[in-house]
């Protein structure tokens, strides 16, 4: 076979071991060999258990459609009972065993101790990828300066130099987050005129001067952590209020400082604690070589090496990962803070192979088993010490595991990463999962899941998108959905989140994992975000995701606000989420829906889908800033492209709608996304022909839904994008 290489009965990408030869194995004490020696072992051994696996899932769903042919819309609303008990005997719903505590060790601080934001960022851009990595600490007075957190008001204006008006709006703000993060104990921030340091016992203290001259200091002075500079004239000061951290940084000489009534030029927030480095939704690896490069920026985060230049007006920028941040401590010790987020990554679901890897008879391996091997291969550097920065100070490797379908997959899951772990000469769950909790046979049997990797779980989160998707695709022949916007307002979703939070609490998560809720899509409304997004600590969420790094420092405002820990264990009391309400199918209770009404909704998840796939396809762009219909930028994955059509094809199903009128919805919303993207010199323009590549991928994601895998968006869009990919060459 052209550029592959034969190892173990393995045929290999020649692009995949050189770099496993030359890049990610020396410096781990893994020899190329051993490695390809254990990777087929791994094929040989787990590779049939995934595909009868993904058979299962077949099975399942073909139960389903049957049970829903036989029975029609009105007999299933009368008769939930029955259907619960048709889901208990197919196997889909498993029964719910004893009470347990998850057992694992070795969880970072980031993930046992302290709630706080969650970056996901698409690892295959190296640009995105240190951003991330370097969003632990951001400038809380940038973030509101920059957003629309602050209004233009009075003045108060986004200019291209430094506005006063607004710089004071910012300042007024910051002070008071202060008073409610690290209050005095008489009066306010904004009536501080010096912050300096005394020495009280030996023990260093915080001294407040007010503006009438009195001196206070704090109600909990021992949240001073420690200062950076001079005793007398320090240059930062650093504060810990919930188990996350802030800097008050002070010169007097700086043009903010000058304005500023107590000499502050910038608090500096502790942001981004965790970020997924994304090597599934949020990127277009579809070869061997896709795979390369998005694991060597992996390697590289966990060596310390990636480096990114890149041009931003007339001027070279150039990224690498930041250091560790040194302070002297209250008590004369030295403080040492973790520069960067503690980086986990997402690997991907069962469901896709990869020609990077043949196995014995030819066929392409599972992409999650090659996953799992070569990522945690990478993170070696990390255990072993070879970077210059640590990752997990625990010597753990953080593993999301995505879009897995119920606790059978989930063992599994864990079965392959014991086999990893004894491939690469690793303790026994050094290897963690993150579970996502997105898929309706995940979300109804999530305690049994967690039992299943009880000794190595990190982490369990909330997608409403991908879980949203999955719905439709198991119920499509139930009947057609609700619109998008009314399905979020049905019982299910809130019994889903809320099932999550009860479930996770209960199996011990409080103090030693995180619960995790989703993203906040629109990077530009950063002012709805902080009035909305609030939610999610409250609900219990230990860490939820953001969009940007300024939106990390924002958000961790949220988690100053609000004690989760406390949080959780007062929810501890609530009356449980019932999975009966969980498994109500949000369908339209008639058809009765306007022309108007139907076509607003056509026309919504055409153009999504468009403005995603057209990027996916033609540029290889897993993830970006996506204009809606309406000209709001979302951040956009698969997750999104699954919903929306999904949510056509069962409209398509059941005669809400036509082919010929999807098919001219999807063609007039080519025009718009085609003028939406008329400023991008790379875009190719898919109207007035429609014979583009990507545009034949819209119309099988919708056309062909009903029998894509669970409703998955990726064996179209690999197809297509390789499609593409062999008329380039």
């Amino acid at each position: 076979m052209p550029n592959k290489i034969s190892a173990s009965n393995l045929q290999i990408s020649q692009v995949l071991y050189d770099f496993i030869e030359k890049e990610a194995a020396p410096g781990t004490g893994i020899e190329p060999r051993a490695f390809w020696a254990a990777m087929g072992k791994i094929v040989d051994t787990l590779a049939p258990r995934n595909r009868a696996l993904l058979q299962k899932r077949d099975e399942l769903q073909a139960s389903i459609d049957g049970w829903h042919h036989n029975h029609d819309r009105n007999y299933y609303l009368a008769h939930r009972d029955e259907y619960k008990k048709f889901l208990q005997d197919i196997g889909y719903l498993v029964p719910v065993g004893e009470d347990f505590k998850i057992t694992t060790r070795g969880n970072d601080y980031e993930i046992a101790i302290v709630a706080g934001p969650q970056l996901v960022v698409p690892v295959m851009n190296a640009r995105y990828a240190l951003n991330a990595a370097n969003a632990r600490w951001g400038s809380l007075f940038d973030a509101l300066y920059g957003t629309d957190v602050i209004p233009e008001t009075s003045g108060a204006t986004r200019t291209a130099t430094y506005n006063p008006l607004r710089g004071q709006k910012v300042i007024a703000y910051a002070d008071e987050f202060l008073d409610q993060a690290i209050p005095l104990k008489r009066g306010r921030h904004e009536m501080v005129q010096q912050y300096r340091l005394a020495n009280e016992n030996g023990h260093i203290i915080l001294e407040v001067e007010l503006k009438d001259h009195t001196i206070t200091g704090l109600c909990h002075p021992d949240k001073l952590i420690g200062f950076q500079g001079g005793f007398s004239s320090p240059a930062a000061l650093l504060f810990a209020n919930h188990g996350l951290h802030l800097e008050i940084q002070l010169d007097d000489t700086n043009i903010i400082g000058k304005q500023h009534h107590a000499g502050v030029k910038d608090v500096y927030m502790e942001s981004a604690m965790t970020t997924i480095q994304d090597c599934e939704d949020s990127i277009a690896a579809v070869d061997a070589s896709d795979k390369v490069a998005v694991y060597r920026n992996w390697l590289g985060l966990m060596k310390g090496t990636l480096e990114e230049s890149f041009k931003k007006g007339d001027k070279t920028v150039s990224r690498k990962m930041n250091p560790d941040r040194v302070y002297k401590g209250t008590s004369g010790e030295t403080v040492i803070m973790q520069g960067r987020s503690l980086l986990l990554i997402r690997n991907v679901g069962h469901l896709m192979t990869t020609d990077a890897i043949l196995d014995r008879e030819g066929r392409e391996i599972p992409e999650g088993l090659m996953d799992a091997m070569v990522t945690s291969l990478c993170s070696l550097h990390d255990i072993k010490g070879d970077s210059p920065f640590k990752n997990s100070r625990e010597g753990s490797i953080y593993i999301v595991k995505p879009k897995m379908h119920g606790p059978e997959e989930v063992q599994f899951c864990n079965d392959t990463l014991n086999a990893v772990e004894d491939a690469l000469g690793l303790k026994r769950n050094t290897i963690k999962v993150g579970i996502m909790d997105e898929e309706r046979r995940t979300s109804v049997n999530l305690k049994e899941c967690i039992r299943a990797v009880k000794d190595r779980v990190f982490f369990i989160n909330t997608g409403f998108l991908d879980r949203t998707g999955d719905e439709i695709h198991t119920s499509m022949k139930a009947g057609p959905f609700l619109p998008k916007d009314t399905i979020k307002n049905q019982p299910w979703i809130g019994a889903y989140e809320n099932s999550n939070v009860d479930i996770g609490v209960a199996a011990g998560f409080t103090g030693k994992a995180q619960i995790g809720k989703g993203m906040w899509a629109k990077p530009d409304m950063m002012g709805d975000m902080m009035a909305q997004k609030v939610v999610h600590p409250n609900m219990g969420a230990n860490c939820a995701w953001v969009p940007s790094p300024t939106a990390a420092t924002l958000h961790a405002i949220h988690y100053h606000q609000i004690n989760v820990a406390q949080t959780q264990r007062e929810l501890s009391n609530r009356q449980k989420a019932s999975v009966d309400t969980i498994l109500m199918i949000p369908l339209l209770a008639d058809n009765k829906l306007t022309p108007e009404q139907i076509q607003k909704e056509l026309d919504n998840n055409a153009q999504g889908i468009l403005g995603y796939v057209v990027r996916w396809i033609d540029q290889g762009v897993g993830c970006s800033k996506v204009p809606d219909i309406n000209h709001v930028g979302l951040m956009e994955d698969r997750a999104t492209l699954r919903i929306s059509s999904q949510h056509i094809a069962n409209w398509l199903q059941h005669g809400i709608c036509s082919k010929d009128q999807v098919m001219s919805t999807l063609k007039r919303m080519a025009i718009v996304v085609d003028q939406q993207n008329a400023a991008d010199p790379l875009y190719k323009n898919m109207a007035p022909g429609y014979e583009g590549i990507a545009f034949q991928a819209a119309c099988d994601l919708v056309f062909k839904g009903v029998e894509q895998p669970n409703g998955y968006t990726e064996p179209v869009l690999h197809a297509r994008r390789r499609e593409l990919k062999q008329k380039q060459k």
